[in-house]
C-alpha cells in the first residue's frame, strides 16, 4: 500500500526506515520525502511507524 502518494513511498518502505533506526516523520521526511509534499501522508505514516515500533521486540524489557 502507498502511504504517500507525491514520492511514492510504500508502507513497505517506512517500515524498513523504522527498522534502521528512522523513529518519527522528521527522519523519514529527510530519508524518503514522507510528509514534504502535500502532507496527507503523515497520519498514515504515524499510524505504520506506531504498528512497527509495537511490533519490534524490546529486549531490555525481557530481563
Amino acid at each position: 500500500m502507498y502511504v504517500c502518494i507525491c514520492h511514492a513511498v510504500t508502507e513497505k518502505q517506512v517500515r524498513q526506515a523504522v527498522d534502521d533506526g528512522a523513529t518519527d516523520v522528521k527522519s523519514l521526511k529527510q530519508k524518503l520525502g514522507v510528509g514534504s509534499e502535500c502532507g496527507r501522508c503523515i497520519q498514515a505514516t504515524l499510524e505504520v511507524i506506531q504498528a512497527q515500533t509495537d511490533a519490534q521486540p524490546r529486549y531490555y524489557e525481557v530481563a
